[in-house]
């Protein structure tokens, strides 16, 4: 009963031209939100996940030890004080 008086008003509301147009565009909304609901459902919901390959660290080879028994020094540096030049005054 309540069906039949609400659809009375809306008839009287909009007219029996109107009608029709205002069904197919409430028609076409509720289309819309429903594509709209599903696609945000389908956002949450997490994509099966791929498992990312494993980075390996680079390994550096260790560094040879150097030998410095027969290293020569360097032409500027001596290893003793240079003896030779008379003492400043």
């Amino acid at each position: 009963m309540h069906w039949i008086v609400l659809l009375v008003i809306v008839l009287l509301l909009f007219g029996a031209k109107r009608l029709p147009d205002l069904a197919k565009s409430v028609g076409q909304s509720l289309k819309i939100f429903k594509k709209e609901i599903k696609e945000l459902n389908d956002d949450d919901t997490p994509a099966t996940p791929a498992t990312p390959p494993v980075a390996t660290p680079p390994t550096a080879t260790p560094a040879a030890p150097v030998d410095t028994s027969h290293a020569q020094p360097h032409p500027g540096a001596s290893a003793q004080a240079d003896t030779t030049l008379p003492p400043k005054v």
